[in-house]
């Protein structure tokens, strides 16, 4: 039986990928940094909570993530653990960096010291690449246009650097977008459908959004955790570029859900509020996963149309069942 620690196994990414690897049969280990607030939902979704061997780690806390990595010596390890939106980077650039950039050396390093044996996932993101009027791969300029850029940057390097002076097997997984019903309520794709539940079901009128004009490449998760594992399936590591290739503004995201949920025109419920524009933003994000093709087998199976569905019908059952 393969064992395989996930870093941040309560987040969107973490739970979809431990239910992925029981179902594979793995022994899964996940991480988890204690906080006030419950933070299990998400696996009991899934109804593995109790399948679940939970670890208490902090990534900016070198002396957990050592004790972790020693104790379980995992064959995979998946770092999915980040301060990991976007907006709130600018406000906390410095914890931004201290989860991202040194808190994934302090993994690499363990790693290299007292489980070298083991396979490490970096989740990588597209927000490394910044502005370009081009469709990104692997080998694209990176130009961060945030904290949270710069910091995946840091750790994309650094995975790179330790696979070559020491030979870890450190893959890197640069992720385009990626949403599900799990996505948190922070991100502006579940903003919106949660936000879509509560005007249809009367809970609200009005819904306040920043910059509807920026476009990305939004897949589902479900489909990406697969793309993660089967990157360390492969003999060697590398980088690995998982996007659907199409490009989508949030209007058109707009477009769609507020048409699915039988509301009508967007127009009528959405307001612009400054205060939910960054300082700096991407216009347009979109990738090229032809590599992750032609060496994975990995395609996208949920469309853009899909996944709006999904979010949309999912926000609505759990708003009809619990007020939030």
């Amino acid at each position: 039986m393969k064992s395989a620690l996930i870093l941040g196994v309560t987040g969107q990414d973490g739970s979809y990928l431990a239910d992925f690897l029981l179902k594979k049969g793995y022994n899964v280990y996940g991480s988890f940094r204690r906080t006030s607030h419950r933070l299990f939902e998400r696996l009991e979704y899934f109804d593995i909570l109790d399948k679940i061997n939970l670890v208490k780690l902090d990534l900016t806390d070198p002396i957990s993530i050592n004790k972790v990595i020693k104790e379980t010596q995992p064959d995979e390890l998946y770092n999915l653990a980040a301060q990991s939106f976007v907006g709130i980077s600018f406000d906390q650039p410095i914890l931004t960096t201290n989860v991202n950039a040194t808190g994934a050396l302090s993994v690499f390093e363990t790693v290299k010291e007292s489980s070298n044996h083991t396979k490490i996932y970096q989740a990588s993101s597209s927000e490394m690449f910044g502005n370009s009027n081009e469709i990104k791969n692997e080998f694209s300029r990176m130009n961060p246009a945030s904290p949270y850029g710069v910091s995946k940057v840091f750790a994309h390097k650094t995975a790179q650097h330790y696979r070559e002076a020491y030979g870890l097997f450190a893959t890197c997984g640069i992720l385009f977008n990626h949403e599900s019903p799990l996505r948190g309520l922070e991100f502006v794709t579940r903003k919106i459908t949660h936000n879509i539940a509560r005007i249809k079901l009367g809970y609200d009128k009005k819904l306040f959004l920043g910059n509807i004009d920026a476009k990305r490449d939004w897949g589902f998760a479900g489909d990406y955790v697969k793309a993660m594992w089967q990157m360390l399936q492969q003999d060697k590591s590398s980088d690995y570029v998982v996007a659907t290739g199409e490009s989508h503004s949030v209007k058109d995201f707009l477009d769609y859900a507020f048409d699915y949920s039988g509301l009508g025109d967007w127009k009528d419920f959405v307001e612009i509020d400054k205060k939910y524009f960054r300082p700096q933003d991407i216009d347009d994000l979109v990738g090229d996963a032809t590599k992750a093709e032609k060496e994975l087998g990995w395609k996208p199976s949920i469309t853009f149309k899909k996944l709006i569905e999904m979010m949309v019908d999912s926000d609505i059952k759990l708003i009809n069942e619990h007020v939030f």
